[in-house]
């Protein structure tokens, strides 16, 4: 089920302009949740809105507050924010168009899926999802919703996918930190030959078209069992902690060599499997008990 969109409005290039809705492209990142708990009980933390004295304040009336000097405030309705003045709250025009790849990878944030709106001709959508496909184009603008302003770029969806776009949102280039910061420092050292050669061949023999399908979240899946033998009070899946090996040294272009080899074996998976051995006892549910006081 599709659901409500996450924005709407309208998308305008120059006097062309046309209704689209935007739906997120991702689903949440991972479906196991906790809550916080006392140890010795097992029930449910709580956290109060207090103000210094520790007197609660109801969230009706909690604003936001702009720290203008240390403990001096500006206090911020949310409806005032929410009745700015911003173009860019139902209209993104269009500043400019641009190729895929003249964006760094760095920039993208969220992907999201674009479709024309129910309540108009889809025409104008259809034809300049067309022309910007036929192009190799992204047309870049500005879209405010979140709190915030973004950059987003619209691209044609592939075809195969259907007669879409999609849109991603951007980071502005004052979110980026400087790279030459973090690489200056990387000596340049002279390539061996022989070495670039067995790398390069090292990498084709990894080369394969790309299979989204075929990597998976193991931390989810983890997370799962831990769940599951806590509930069964099964020995937990950890692993056992190991005295610290020395792996030995070899150089790079045994290495090298070794993983060629290694490469021209039948493909199996890499992941470590998880270790048989686990603890003899598992542990018992947490229950309700009432807290005992501490000392302080």
């Amino acid at each position: 089920m599709v659901g409500r969109p996450f924005w709407s409005g309208q998308l305008k290039i120059s006097l062309v302009s046309f209704g689209i809705r935007l739906y997120p492209a991702i689903n949440p990142r991972s479906g196991v949740t906790f809550h916080q708990i006392d140890r010795d009980t097992g029930q449910r933390v709580h956290h109060r809105n207090v103000v210094d004295d520790d007197e609660p304040v109801e969230n009706a009336e909690i604003v936001k507050g702009y720290e203008y000097r240390k403990g001096k405030y500006i206090a911020i309705d949310p409806g005032e924010i929410r009745k700015l003045r911003i173009p860019t709250k139902s209209v993104i025009e269009i500043h400019q168009l641009a190729s895929m790849t003249e964006i760094p990878f760095a920039l993208f944030e969220k992907p999201y899926f674009v479709v024309p709106s129910p309540r108009e001709s889809p025409d104008a959508f259809i034809v300049i999802r067309k022309a910007m496909e036929q192009e190799n184009k992204c047309a870049l603008g500005e879209v405010a919703f979140g709190g915030r302003e973004h950059l987003v770029a619209f691209t044609a969806a592939p075809e195969k996918e259907g007669r879409g776009m999609m849109a991603y949102t951007l980071r502005y280039a004052e979110e980026l930190r400087a790279a030459k910061d973090y690489f200056s420092g990387i000596a340049n050292s002279a390539i061996d030959k022989k070495q670039l050669a067995m790398a390069t061949d090292l990498l084709r023999a990894y080369s394969k078209p790309f299979d989204l399908e075929s990597f998976k979240d193991d931390y989810e899946d983890a997370l799962r069992e831990l769940v599951a033998a806590k509930e069964k009070n099964l020995p937990l899946p950890l692993e056992e902690e190991e005295a610290p090996k020395h792996p030995k040294v070899v150089g790079l272009m045994d290495a090298l060599r070794r993983s060629l080899n290694e490469s021209q074996k039948p493909a199996v998976t890499r992941k470590r499997a998880a270790s048989a051995a686990a603890p003899k006892k598992g542990p018992m549910l947490v229950k309700g008990n009432k807290r005992k006081s501490r000392a302080a």
